[in-house]
Parts: structure tokens; C-alpha cells; sequence
């Protein structure tokens, strides 16, 4: 069951966004886990994946970004996602038991990268659904370049289709960055698998939860 919750925001066109908060039953961390650009906290992908999560008893809280909260389209600043990422941990420090995590989807995950630089979040590790390393037939790698700032480990789950991170660049990036990367059978940037095709026997987020506790029962025992 998801518990709403409200995170005010220091900066940016919303004084305050919502939040949704899946506790897990024996909790090993919570994971703070923010949006995509093209969907909010409610979509399915962003529930399909707390509560798989939580199964594998990783509680999260997921957040809207302003510009969702406001129902627009066009994404927020730099500083006012940062901001964002920012109160949504605080949030969950005072809520939910740790160790904590910080990570998302796509710009969520991006900007919970920029939060860790920019305000200097301490965070017990981050965990990233499909990276966007680069926009879609463009690949690159200069959306990680900040990224060697972070002394937390990374996880970084992505699909073997996904065409905002080249295979190859991606595992080079997380390589340098000293970073962990598994990748989901068959799934495409929104975690569309191929049926037929896909080997795995769990669905994906399943398999993405499955890959998050492993990592974070690895750093316990470090």
C-alpha cells in the first residue's frame, strides 16, 4: 500500500510536491526514486517498480517533479530538480528506515546525480533505471561527466534494448565510474520486453528488484 505524503520544495514554480511511499515488510534500505520526463509518480512502470522493490524489501518514495505537479510538459531547471531530489530525501530520512538510496528513472535518476554533486547528499549508494546516458541516435557520453564527483556506489539497471545508452558506451562510463551494471532482458527504455524472445523467468521489474537487493546486501557486508 502506498502512502501519500507532501515534500515542500525551497525553490521552483511548486511550493510543494507530492509523494508516494511503499514501505517493505523487512526493510534492508528505502530508495528514493524519482520520475521520468514523459510520466509522474503514478505511472505504471514507477509502481510496477516500488512494489516489486518492496517485495525484495526495499521500501521507496517516489515523488512528482514541480512540472508534473503543475501538470506540464516541459521539465523543471537543473537547480529545481536538485531542489526537489534534495527535500524528497529528507523526507524519506525522517519516514521510512535506512540505509538510504537515491536514484530514478531516466531524468530522475540524472537529477538525483546532480542533487549528490551539487548539495552534496550523502546517500549509502544510488540505483538508476535506464540511465539516459544520451538522447536517443545520438550517443555520448557527456551527461556523465560530472558524475566521477560521486563517491557513492552506483547501480545502473538497464535494458538490452534501450536506445538512450549505447551498450558500449554505457559499460565504459560505468566501468570508469567504478560503478555496477546489470542489464534487463529484452527491455527497451520503458521496460517494454520482447516476450518471445526474453530469457529471464521474472518479469522486469521483478528482475530489476531482484539486482537492487543483491546490490544493497553487497554494500551491507562491505
Amino acid at each position: 500500500m502506498a502512502h501519500p505524503l507532501r515534500i515542500d520544495v525551497d525553490i521552483g514554480p511548486a511550493p510543494d510536491v507530492g509523494a508516494l511511499l511503499v514501505r517493505a515488510r523487512e526493510p534492508v534500505a528505502a530508495l528514493v526514486f524519482g520520475h521520468g520526463a514523459g510520466a509522474d509518480m503514478h505511472h505504471a512502470s514507477m509502481e510496477g517498480i516500488a512494489q516489486a522493490f518492496a517485495a525484495a524489501g526495499i521500501s521507496t518514495l517516489r515523488f512528482n517533479f514541480p512540472f508534473k505537479e503543475l501538470g506540464k510538459s516541459r521539465v523543471d531547471s537543473k537547480d529545481t530538480s536538485v531542489a526537489t531530489v534534495a527535500a524528497a530525501l529528507a523526507v524519506a530520512k525522517d519516514a521510512c528506515e535506512g540505509p538510504y538510496y537515491l536514484g530514478g528513472h531516466s531524468f530522475g535518476g540524472r537529477m538525483a546525480t546532480h542533487a549528490v554533486v551539487d548539495r552534496g547528499l550523502d546517500v549509502a549508494g544510488m540505483i538508476f533505471g535506464s540511465f539516459p546516458l544520451h538522447p536517443a541516435g545520438r550517443p555520448s557520453t557527456g551527461r556523465a561527466d560530472h558524475m566521477d564527483a560521486i563517491d557513492a556506489p552506483m547501480l545502473f539497471l538497464s535494458g538490452t534494448r534501450d536506445g538512450l545508452a549505447d551498450p558500449g558506451l554505457l559499460a565504459r562510463v560505468v566501468g570508469r565510474l567504478g560503478g555496477t551494471l546489470r542489464w534487463l532482458d529484452t527491455a527497451d527504455h520503458g521496460y517494454r520486453v520482447l516476450k518471445r524472445k526474453r530469457t529471464h523467468p521474472e518479469d522486469v521489474f521483478t528482475e530489476m528488484a531482484g539486482y537492487a537487493r543483491e546490490f544493497v546486501l553487497e554494500r551491507g557486508r562491505r
